[in-house]
């Protein structure tokens, strides 16, 4: 599900775009000007992609070319290894905490030190 904005005469409206099978449907949400609607497009662009304030995390590529869905272990790896507080809440929103931990797990390149913290924050155990 996506949001898309359609100009239409001076003013700006916002759509839910949503695929069913072949199909691509538009959910109607209202003028852009609305601050609920705003909201809702402020939160969308946020979970999907890396917001500009994390940029550093990713110090090594360019933050516009990951992929949120396709890139996700490695976002996943590299803020449980150098995010803040902040960071870990937009992880949250953007991936379930199965996912995390499953990468946590998983992962080859996070700190057995940031492994262990993480294990003891979601109250888990090192016996993967």
């Amino acid at each position: 599900m996506s949001v898309i904005t359609k100009k239409i005469g001076k003013n700006k409206y916002a759509y839910f775009a949503v695929r069913e099978g072949k199909r691509v449907i538009h959910k109607y949400l209202g003028s852009i000007n609305d601050p609920r609607i705003a909201r809702i497009i402020a939160y969308k662009k946020e979970t999907t992609t890396i917001p500009e304030r994390f940029h550093s995390l990713f110090w090594d590529t360019d933050p516009g070319k990951i992929h949120i869905k396709k890139n996700a272990r490695y976002i996943i790896e590299r803020v449980l290894e150098f995010g803040d507080m902040d960071a870990i809440e937009w992880l949250h929103k953007v991936y379930s905490v199965y996912t995390i931990i499953d990468v946590l797990y998983l992962s080859k390149t996070i700190t057995e030190k940031t492994r262990n913290f993480w294990l003891i924050w979601f109250g888990l155990t090192n016996d993967a």
